[in-house]
């Protein structure tokens, strides 16, 4: 090479090597601003519903419309959400999804409706057992506010999967695609959230969720239906009241128990809490807390004449069933509160409950207050007994059945919640 075509190059590499070096520090100036405003938000869950198995009388669904209620938490500036086919055996088309807010009974505030898609599609088919994430819309979602969210299924479904005890209405159209109707003409109500398993929004950094795991109790059996008087949603309104972001996610599913699932007989009492741990809980975005509330379903329906199946387990196992889930949840960063089980004599179950049966809650009971295994503990089982008869509620608490609470019981269970333990 001759010496001039040498410093030719060198000029030119000079010049280039400028030229990247601007380029390079203007990258460098822009992106710290992009990173920090991506940073300071992240996905949330606001609402979930844990899926179980529909039995005979699981409402049917086919070439209809569902426009399923539900009630946020926290608010965000982006949704999406979540539909399962956890229970399907054939292939699911979800023909077309929308999300509003909701205006009244199954009307829409028409402004803030927004079209779904999934892979930038706006159909797609979800495999047996599996479940899709909607893609992210810009929605201005607001806290403790009714949303619509509208999902077209133009086939039948085979094995209908589902939330069975809702305590919420919700809607099923005629047959036809309504997703972006205002309103659903002359619509068939049900207690259900069918498919529709979580709605979640994008939040500030410092909100987050707690999941609240457990059976019936949490699920809110027996309280006022369309008005939010689940124990957890008692204390998602304190948490609220008290200035604080946190999302409270319900995995409570009727009938659940911890170490059996409840496909028998046709009960829709969903997989073990064991066996649901994962989905439900450690996939929910932003959960950072974890209640616990199970184990009076393993004791009472063991022999009970409606039980999902007949398994005598001991207190013995349901604490090790607990013990299994607080080292899953310890191994993700969770803090773990344990619940104890609340009163249930003379349960109008024939066979649920017999002192033989209460004793094994007093053990448990005994073991979740003083082993030290949970991170904290709330004393449901003080917090809604008579004290005049403390294996029975507080007549004021008791929906009737002797099992479940009713709006006074839940209520008390939410204020028995300290708020300090939520940092």
């Amino acid at each position: 090479m001759m010496k001039g075509q040498f410093v030719r190059k060198q000029k030119l590499f000079g010049r280039m090597g400028l030229i990247l070096a601007v380029f390079l520090g203007s990258v460098c100036i822009s992106q710290p601003a992009f990173s920090q405003n991506n940073a300071s938000l992240h996905w949330v869950g606001t609402w979930a519903a844990s899926p179980a198995l529909g039995n005979s009388h699981a409402p049917k669904v086919a070439n209809q419309t569902l426009r399923e209620i539900i009630h946020t938490t926290i608010g965000g500036t982006k949704v999406r959400i979540r539909i399962s086919n956890l229970f399907g055996t054939t292939s699911l088309t979800i023909g077309a999804a929308h999300i509003a807010v909701r205006a009244a009974d199954s009307s829409i505030v028409a402004a803030t409706d927004h079209a779904l898609t999934f892979s930038s599609q706006l159909s797609i088919a979800i495999p047996p057992g599996a479940v899709v994430l909607s893609d992210a819309v810009d929605m201005e979602v607001p806290e403790h506010t009714d949303l619509a969210v509208s999902i077209f299924v133009p086939g039948a479904m085979t094995e209908m999967t589902g939330h069975w005890s809702a305590q919420q209405t919700s809607y099923i159209s005629a047959a036809g695609n309504f997703v972006a109707a205002p309103t659903i003409t002359n619509p068939t109500e049900v207690g259900s959230w069918i498919l529709l398993s979580a709605v979640e929004v994008f939040a500030p950094e410092a909100d987050y969720a707690i999941a609240a795991l457990g059976d019936s109790i949490t699920d809110g059996a027996w309280s006022t239906s369309n008005v939010n008087h689940r124990w957890p949603d008692f204390l998602e309104a304190r948490l609220a009241a008290a200035g604080r972001h946190i999302a409270v996610l319900n995995e409570g599913i009727g009938g659940n128990r911890i170490l059996h699932d409840g496909y028998g007989e046709g009960t829709p009492f969903g997989p073990s809490a064991l066996e649901r741990f994962d989905r439900d809980v450690l996939s929910a975005p932003g959960v950072k807390y974890l209640i616990v509330m199970e184990g009076i379903n393993d004791i009472g329906h063991g022999q009970a004449s409606d039980g999902p199946g007949h398994e005598v387990v001991s207190s013995a196992e349901i604490i090790a069933g607990l013990q299994q889930i607080i080292e899953r949840a310890h191994e993700k960063g969770l803090t773990v509160i344990g619940c104890t089980l609340t009163p249930f004599a003379v349960a109008k179950i024939p066979g649920y409950y017999s002192p033989e049966k209460d004793a094994k809650r007093h053990a448990v009971n005994d073991w979740i207050r003083n082993s030290g295994k949970f991170d904290a503990v709330v004393d449901f089982d003080k917090a809604t007994q008579d004290p005049q008869n403390p294996s029975q509620f507080l007549p004021a608490y008791d929906s009737g059945d002797h099992l479940h609470p009713g709006d006074a019981g839940y209520k008390a269970m939410g204020a028995a919640v300290d708020l300090s333990l939520f940092k």
